[in-house]
């Protein structure tokens, strides 16, 4: 269970608080910022080491199934992934898998949402045949340099 507090009452009554945290989560609320997640060492390093099993176990399962088993379990909870080809299905589950075992052995989840987020817009593409097209057929001219990003 998730309590909430206000960012003042966290100034105000810090022991309350943490009282607060000895029996769960606290979600502390700031008017001028994301809130903040107010959690217990031992809670986070558990479901940090369970998230690791669990990215463990799943690559273990994963590269016991087939290549074809393997991504058509990934398109039953990833039903856009149906709209790659095959062979872009495969590289997704590869993908996926090692994405999930490196989100979890460095604790950021974050690695493996970039690579649904690209994925899924790979399947976007591919749900347009005029603009797979467009994005397949060769470049004939030469466009000249690539400016320099911006802020560099």
């Amino acid at each position: 269970m998730t309590t909430e507090v206000q960012w003042s009452e966290l100034q105000r009554d810090p022991k309350g608080v943490a009282a607060l945290a000895d029996q769960g989560d606290v979600r502390v609320r700031r008017r001028d910022g994301v809130p903040l997640l107010l959690v217990r060492e031992d809670s986070a390093s558990s479901a940090a080491e369970g998230a690791l099993t669990a990215a463990r176990a799943l690559r273990n399962a994963l590269a016991h199934l087939s290549v074809e088993d393997a991504s058509d379990t990934l398109t039953e909870e990833f039903p856009w992934a149906d709209l790659l080809p095959e062979h872009d299905r495969r590289r997704f589950a590869a993908d996926f898998v090692r994405a999930v075992q490196a989100s979890a052995e460095l604790g950021r989840w974050s690695v493996l949402t970039q690579v649904i987020v690209e994925w899924k817009a790979t399947a976007a593409i591919y749900a347009d045949p005029a603009l797979v097209e467009e994005l397949s057929r060769p470049l004939d001219d030469d466009f000249g340099p690539v400016p320099a990003p911006e802020g560099s």
